[in-house]
């Protein structure tokens, strides 16, 4: 059995030591949904960074103001360069 990883996102700036890594800062950028799959095709929107449409702590914060789609869409960047993938 796989076990998943779960990080932690602190918005005061601090570092946070989670399963021997340091996390500093998680980043969503472009959209990768594709609202074209229900024809058998392939387009994404264009939306270049996850915008959040409400507070932090309410759903609102995880739907992007740009495009509507929930932030799940969006490619997760850490530390400004490493790309997280859940399995």
């Amino acid at each position: 059995m796989m076990k998943k990883r779960q990080v932690v996102v602190r918005t005061d700036g601090s570092r946070r030591n989670i399963g021997g890594s340091s996390i500093r800062n998680i980043r969503y950028v472009e959209c990768q949904k594709n609202h074209a799959a229900n024809i058998g095709g392939y387009a994404v929107d264009g939306c270049r960074e996850f915008m959040a449409s409400g507070e932090d702590g309410t759903t609102a914060a995880l739907t992007c103001a740009a495009c509507g789609c929930h932030r799940n869409f969006h490619r997760r960047e850490v530390d400004g360069g490493e790309v997280v993938s859940e399995c």
